[in-house]
């Protein structure tokens, strides 16, 4: 019998679909195999492998001790293996993927982090192995050595995104993707070695185990589209769902602008900030060295809140203050940006909160390091603050974010409601501003500044980047009095 023949025979018998490939099975029961010898031989300390383990921990540790940058690089490393940013990554991945209506990956997403959150504490416990002792600690751990979480929480998380949003990517850009996604995690596992918080047989550990668990789901996603009659293929090389390409792009094509276009908007941007910033930085100037120390109730207005403190207002200002914080306005901006690239499926408007806010972080640092005001002197309710009081930067961050917010609704909704997020938007600077005087870490004019720059950045991004502006390829049909002009001039022209 001919090849074509057995191929052929091999489709009818299989319901005309053609013949899986066994590499994906045998690589998760490989990968399972691995994690089971491994835990034998860690759990029974097998002389062997604790000798091999504690001399890569020492040599490891000995290669980057001493080298600060070097140790920052890899701290930075291991940062994006955090239990916080995994779980950023996935909810953020979930929230738009439930937008886009495509709920079973949403799920898949959600259930498989889930399992790499349960099985780490489990199965430390159940090995109770203690963490490396190195000659140079440079990171600390919590709990036992094996599994590493780190490490098994980004193949778990990092290759579920991965499995959901491949057949997004076509050509070389798949193959971009996919090494990126394998590199993050082979880096984030090395860096925990190279800090001597894990052994070798940690990270080889979780990332067999993290294999055999996105094996699984995958498996599992398969059944259930095979009971829902929809055709089954290769997780690994088509992704979970393959039809689904069309809402896992990010966004859709848009009209080209131009090089010319982008360049005059980039340089139309840096010189606004620029500008800007000299203002706030002229600003500040003039008030700590010609204000006589009272400009607009500079001395007052600290001392007096500072008298009138209570244990009910100050847990409120932590509220606020926090809400005002780096970490939380981070968390806001990625979730408006998910939410806005979901439904919108343009890119102007990430562009334009990206670009807002980390203006507003630059200009704010370089406005403290520039003017270097002295915080109020009365009691501080915050300790070891990074930088000086002028401007205040947790006033700025909030009211680019929540009225940037308020823009991108007003612009793209219709409804009434969309009036509503004025009130986030004019209430929340307030009361940030407010917490932050109350708490003594600011003097008035830190927030008038704070003001004064969020107006001006604010305006300079919308306009030059017109968020809500609508960039569909599709073009224009012309109106019905547009297309009588067009016919009267050519009968006036054949006339």
């Amino acid at each position: 019998m001919s090849k074509a023949a057995v191929l052929a025979h091999a489709r009818k018998s299989l319901g005309g679909r053609p013949p899986r490939s066994l590499a994906p099975l045998a690589m998760v029961t490989a990968a399972a195999l691995i994690f089971a010898v491994l835990l034998v031989l860690v759990r029974l300390r097998w002389p062997p492998l604790e000798s091999a383990d504690h001399d890569a921990a020492a040599s490891s540790n000995r290669l980057i001790a001493g080298n600060h940058t070097l140790v920052t690089v890899v701290k930075a490393v291991t940062w994006l293996g955090s239990s916080g940013v995994l779980w950023t990554v996935i909810g953020a991945a979930a929230l738009a993927l439930a937008l886009r209506k495509r709920w079973r990956l949403a799920v898949y997403l959600l259930v498989t982090g889930a399992g790499a959150v349960v099985m780490d504490p489990v199965l430390k416990s159940l090995v109770g192995r203690l963490r490396p002792v190195v000659a140079h600690p440079m990171a600390h751990g919590t709990g036992n050595s094996f599994p590493s979480g780190h490490s098994l929480g980004s193949i778990v998380c990092y290759g579920a995104v991965l499995l959901v949003f491949v057949p997004a990517a076509r050509g070389r850009w798949r193959a971009v993707f996919i090494t990126v996604i394998a590199a993050l995690v082979a880096l984030i596992g090395i860096s925990r070695i190279l800090l001597g918080v894990h052994y070798v047989s940690d990270v080889l550990g979780a990332w067999a185990l993290g294999i055999a668990w996105l094996g699984i789901t995958a498996f599992a996603f398969e059944l259930s589209r095979r009971a829902a009659g929809q055709p089954v293929t290769d997780p690994v090389t088509e992704g979970l769902e393959p039809e689904a390409r069309s809402d896992l792009r990010p966004a859709r094509p848009e009209r080209s602008p131009g090089q010319a276009h982008i360049g005059r908007v980039a340089a139309g941007v840096v010189v606004a900030w620029v500008l800007i910033l000299g203002v706030v930085v002229g600003l500040g100037e003039l008030v700590t060295r010609y204000g006589n120390g009272n400009v607009l109730g500079d001395r007052t207005i600290p001392h007096w809140l500072a008298a009138h403190r209570t244990p009910g207002l100050t847990r409120w200002s932590q509220v606020f203050s926090t809400l005002g914080g780096t970490q939380a306005i981070l968390i806001a901006a990625l979730a408006t940006c998910v939410v806005f690239l979901a439904i919108t499926r343009r890119w102007r408007p990430v562009i334009f909160v990206a670009t807002l806010m980390v203006g507003e972080v630059g200009g704010f640092l370089a406005a403290a390091a520039v003017v270097r005001r002295p915080r109020p002197d009365v009691t501080h309710l915050d300790h070891h603050l990074p930088t000086s009081a002028y401007p205040s930067g947790h006033t700025a961050a909030a009211c680019c974010l929540y009225a940037a917010l308020a823009i991108l609704v007003i612009g793209h909704a219709r409804g009434w409601w969309r009036w509503l997020f004025l009130i986030p938007a004019i209430a929340m600077p307030v009361l940030v501003a407010l917490s932050r005087m109350y708490r003594g870490e600011h003097h008035p004019t830190d927030i008038l500044g704070s003001l004064l720059f969020s107006a001006l950045w604010l305006t300079a991004t919308y306009v030059l980047i017109k968020p809500n502006a609508d960039g569909s390829r599709t073009p224009k049909r012309p109106g019905p009095a547009r297309l009588r002009g067009v016919s009267a001039l050519h009968r006036t022209r054949a006339g």
